[in-house]
């Protein structure tokens, strides 16, 4: 008798799949194809610089390479970053600090952290119930806070709260940010999802992040599907890892997020797991030269050399302005309003 041969890999991944599709709900799709999602993955407006100045702005773009999408994301990007002087008509009193991390910033009227992020009633829409359309709106309600105001993600640790929401399956999302998290780069960044701040450099002025947005829903293209766009603005008042430091920075992030979940008898996922079709970020008072590590640098009014602009050269942009979604604005250098 002769030795049975050893199938090679192909064939062993052959018989995996006609199991898998053996076990296969009637209907069962191989999942989310991106042609029909649609997803953005544009990558960063920089505003950086501290409260009140000039700043010149910087464009990163990050290009997913195809092979490694499933739901495509389009490469438009926005970028912003740098220094400057203080505008006309800028006043001491509205200068932040320790007790006051606010003061001057239209943020000091929003809602402190989690109580920013309103949750809509639930209704049943694409062939997803009540429970599940909850279940998506509840989830990315808890994905905002922990991967945008949980003190151990702004501190720079990994953000595992936040990435258990996510789908393991989609290797362009989850799996994506987990790369970025270890290894950093132009192509995978993790402050495409998450805000972070190296604490050998900062730490935060006070346990207050104020935050205004909104989260909204809609049916998918076909049954089986809702998506949940969440577009929310965070302030960030920071001050030097150093002892006794006390001059208040403040960093302005906003972020245009759509997440979906989607019915696991109709669409190869895991059941309750969010996809993410689109990441969209603008960070203001963020060092640009520094881009790619996976963090936040705040710039300080103290560390501005007399007399340097910055380089700042382009139009004017206020972070605190929502009136336009974040691919409309502007791609190229500039300068911002304040934060």
């Amino acid at each position: 008798m002769g030795v049975p041969k050893e199938p090679s890999a192909d064939e062993r991944a052959a018989r995996a799949a006609r199991v898998a599709r053996s076990a296969q709900p009637e209907g069962w799709r191989t999942g989310p194809a991106w042609r029909e999602l649609d997803g953005r993955a544009t990558r960063r407006r920089r505003l950086a610089g501290a409260l009140g100045m000039l700043l010149a702005v910087g464009l990163v773009v990050v290009a997913v390479r195809p092979e490694l999408v499933t739901d495509r994301f389009t490469t438009r990007g926005t970028g912003y970053a740098d220094t400057a002087a203080p505008p006309a008509g800028r006043a001491d009193g509205d200068t932040p600090t320790l007790k006051e991390p606010f003061r001057g910033s239209p943020a000091a009227d929003w809602a402190d952290g989690a109580a920013g992020i309103a949750v809509p009633g639930a209704k049943a829409v694409g062939g997803m119930t009540e429970e599940q359309v909850a279940h998506a709106l509840t989830s990315t309600k808890k994905l905002l806070v922990a991967a945008n105001l949980d003190p151990a993600t702004l501190r720079g640790e990994r953000p595992r709260a936040a990435l258990d929401l996510l789908d393991p399956l989609q290797a362009d999302g989850r799996v994506l940010l987990e790369k970025a998290l270890t290894d950093p780069g132009a192509d995978r960044n993790p402050l495409w999802v998450f805000s972070r701040f190296a604490p050998s450099e900062v730490r935060p002025a006070g346990d207050v992040v104020k935050v205004q947005g909104r989260l909204t829903y809609e049916k998918g293209d076909r049954d089986g599907q809702v998506l949940v766009h969440a577009d929310y603005t965070f302030v960030y008042p920071v001050v030097k890892a150093d002892p006794g430091a006390t001059e208040v920075a403040r960093t302005v992030v906003r972020r245009q997020l759509t997440l979906a979940l989607y019915d696991p008898d109709k669409i190869r996922t895991t059941p309750g797991k969010l996809y993410v079709l689109r990441m969209e970020e603008s960070a203001g008072n963020d060092d640009c030269s520094r881009d790619g590590d996976g963090f936040l640098h705040p710039q300080f009014l103290s560390d501005l050399v007399a007399g340097e602009d910055g380089g700042g050269s382009g139009r004017e942009v206020d972070p605190y302005d929502r009136s336009k979604p974040l691919d409309e604005l502007s791609q190229e250098c500039g300068t911002v309003t304040r934060t």
